[in-house]
């Protein structure tokens, strides 16, 4: 399954101006005259990435497709507001579960880490605009239909993003090798955030000093670090076992 997208100027235009949840606009190197220039305005006015990229790459997306310069490429579903993940929470008359992905590109990771929200109870997943994966046909394929049910909201700034969040009373707590506490020992119950890195390099700097806390996943083997599926499935459970155990 390739990723959705939207070619040529007239659609591109309807696309941004139905509101239909677009990744990023691609334009050939070059092209930023006439209706080219001012579809780019709209788009970088609501926030979203434009990226310039050889006539070659729209060709070979396009597939044949007339794309006059300019192909956006969309999402499968589309995305939220993170006022409206919190909104969730409180309809369900549940303490916000939310996971904040930082600088996670591949698709086949988030998909999986769609999958084990949906089963966790996670009421939405925060994907930032750049260097993460957005919703993709591989992340629907891989999340094995979580994708519609668990909200997914883009953000700009993750440090501001986490700040904003920490003054709506929710704690942040962030998966890094060097916290001090191992992550069943930490009490997760409350209203929290759950971030995770990319598999080879972990949380950013800013990310890091905006948490509240860090959590380790201890490791006995040769392998320095897991799968990043694999350690926010971990982290999710023990957000579960917690809140179940605390309500019982």
């Amino acid at each position: 399954m390739s990723e959705d997208f939207v070619a040529g100027r007239n659609s591109v235009a309807e696309a941004l101006k139905s509101g239909r949840s677009i990744n990023k606009i691609l334009i050939a190197k070059g092209e930023r005259q006439g209706a080219i220039r001012e579809i780019v305005g709209q788009a970088r006015a609501k926030g979203l990435v434009v990226q310039e990229v050889d006539q070659v790459k729209l060709d070979q997306i396009a597939a044949g497709v007339r794309h006059q310069g300019i192909i956006a490429m969309v999402a499968p579903v589309a995305y939220v507001e993170v006022a409206d993940v919190l909104q969730r929470s409180l309809d369900q008359g549940e303490a916000p579960f939310l996971v904040l992905l930082d600088e996670l590109e591949d698709p086949h990771n988030v998909g999986a880490i769609l999958r084990t929200a949906d089963a966790t109870g996670v009421h939405g997943v925060l994907l930032p605009k750049r260097r993460t994966s957005p919703l993709t046909a591989t992340v629907a394929k891989t999340s094995a239909g979580a994708i519609e049910h668990v909200p997914v909201a883009r953000i700009g700034n993750i440090a501001q993003t986490i700040e904003q969040l920490k003054k709506k009373g929710l704690w942040v707590v962030g998966a890094d090798m060097d916290g001090p506490k191992n992550y069943y020992e930490t009490d997760l119950t409350g209203p929290i955030v759950v971030v995770v890195g990319s598999e080879g390099q972990g949380l950013g700097r800013l990310t890091k000093e905006a948490c509240d806390f860090l959590v380790r996943i201890p490791m006995k083997g040769q392998i320095s670090s897991l799968n990043a599926s694999v350690a926010c499935s971990l982290l999710l459970y023990e957000v579960l076992r917690q809140r179940e155990t605390k309500n019982k």
